[in-house]
């Protein structure tokens, strides 16, 4: 995974910065494993606008992603390391024994023609799941699970991981990309590794026209709206708008927006760092 810089060949060009793409082997995905994605632009049922800066972009189709990782003992191959337009890391194509194909995320490292495992009895090793009660401490760990047989939910997005520090009792203790600390049920799946697409976050479109692509409209900032539109417009000149806060009023930075009555809150052994 690398990224490349361009010559400043025009404004645009500048800045820009982008994957190499050198880990994607193929440009073909899965005929079987496509899905529609319906496009709703922001609008509602009503077709009234709910979301604001949404709309046009790139024609998708969803890659139907395996997150349960439930064929326990039936060990798959790496086909292919493939480009995903609905998420930042990379997915991976698995063939198993019994001839069925399926989507992961794919962690960082891994190669075409590894096999992979999940279930009882696997060896740490990256892109095998396996269950908490089996992790070794200290294990870089992703596609985390909060209810058994859920599916994972903690730790998807590109480069992101956690680390599992203890047990106690019947659950395990794990550090979060947050920095939040909390207890999972030790019956829970998780995947060895890292995500893939580590360099996310580095990249630079270097022009508006690829927001434009990505389905994202131009986003107008708060201080230059009117005071009818947010609580943040109006004024004469260029107003600093005051104390920080959504168009609803609430304050947007260093308030605490979860709710103290949340059933979770009993999980979290510490939060994360402001």
């Amino acid at each position: 995974m690398a990224l490349k810089k361009f010559k400043p060949t025009t404004s645009s060009q500048r800045f820009k910065i982008m994957s190499t793409f050198d880990d994607i082997t193929t440009s073909t995905p899965e005929k079987s494993l496509l899905a529609p994605i319906k496009r709703s632009g922001g609008r509602n049922n009503q077709g009234k606008m709910t979301m604001r800066y949404i709309g046009g972009g790139h024609k998708k189709k969803y890659r139907v992603i395996d997150f349960k990782r439930d064929k326990d003992g039936v060990p798959a191959t790496v086909k292919t390391i493939e480009y995903d337009p609905n998420r930042t890391a990379r997915i991976a194509l698995l063939a198993y024994a019994d001839g069925e194909k399926r989507y992961i995320i794919a962690p960082n490292g891994l190669q075409v023609g590894t096999t992979l495992k999940s279930g009882k009895g696997v060896t740490p090793e990256v892109g095998n799941t396996m269950f908490l009660s089996e992790v070794p401490f200290g294990t870089i760990i992703h596609n985390i699970e909060l209810r058994p047989g859920q599916g994972a939910k903690m730790a998807r997005s590109a480069g992101s991981y956690a680390q599992l520090m203890t047990r106690e009792g019947k659950f395990a203790i794990i550090k979060l990309p947050s920095g939040e600390t909390r207890m999972i049920l030790q019956t829970c799946k998780a995947t060895v590794g890292m995500v893939s697409n580590p360099d996310h976050s580095l990249e630079r479109s270097g022009k508006a026209g690829r927001s434009r692509w990505l389905g994202r409209r131009p986003r107008v900032n708060p201080v230059n709206m009117n005071p009818v539109d947010h609580p943040m417009g109006g004024g004469e000149g260029r107003a600093t708008g005051g104390h920080p806060r959504s168009r609803k009023g609430l304050p947007a930075k260093g308030f605490r927006t979860r709710s103290k009555k949340n059933p979770s809150n009993k999980y979290i052994i510490d939060r994360k760092k402001k």
